[in-house]
């Protein structure tokens, strides 16, 4: 864990990802577009696609960690779930927890995900939105027996939040950014 944490903190200083934009992709053999893709330009299939792609990510790292902001200090915090229900990427927490407190008052955060290998990580930024659904908390504890010790569909404790307007961004030591959208 502390290698992780270490990892972690090196990634955040030396913040090798840049704010490139990322080209559209081209047909084999052709030469690179210029044209840009955003979230607003791409196909529900692909954001579709992209969603899963972040999830497989997020799923592979295990523990990832979350950033948000109290005011104008920032939190970061280690998450360990995440899934895909009914085509949105929730999150879940408790309802008590000062972190879900500053997410209902300040949607916007980023995850950062360092894969095993110390030299791959993903960024994943956009809007928290809150889902009181019963049958969604029922789904998520259902995918995450361990979670069932602590919390209930009905606790009126458990929530579960989805990502909209997310941007993913996949980093490494030894390649280019790449983004998709969701």
């Amino acid at each position: 864990m502390k290698k992780v944490l270490i990892a972690f903190a090196a990634i955040i200083t030396l913040t090798a990802c840049g704010n490139k934009q990322t080209a559209a992709p081209t047909t084999e053999g052709s030469e690179v577009s210029n044209e840009i893709v955003t979230n607003d330009t791409i196909s529900p299939e692909m954001k579709e696609a992209n969603m899963q792609e972040v999830q497989a990510y997020l799923k592979e790292c295990g523990a990832f960690f979350i950033a948000t902001a109290d005011e104008d200090q920032p939190h970061v915090r280690p998450f360990g779930v995440s899934e895909i229900i009914n085509g949105r990427l929730y999150i879940m927490t408790g309802k008590v927890k000062d972190v879900y407190k500053q997410m209902t008052k300040n949607g916007k955060f980023e995850i950062c995900a360092l894969k095993k290998s110390d030299s791959e990580w993903m960024r994943l930024s956009g809007t928290l939105v809150n889902d009181e659904t019963l049958s969604v908390k029922e789904e998520f504890l259902n995918r995450n027996e361990g979670l069932k010790s602590m919390y209930k569909a009905d606790d009126d404790n458990m929530a579960v939040l989805y990502i909209t307007n997310a941007t993913a961004r996949f980093c490494s030591f030894s390649a280019p950014e790449r983004k998709v959208y969701f």
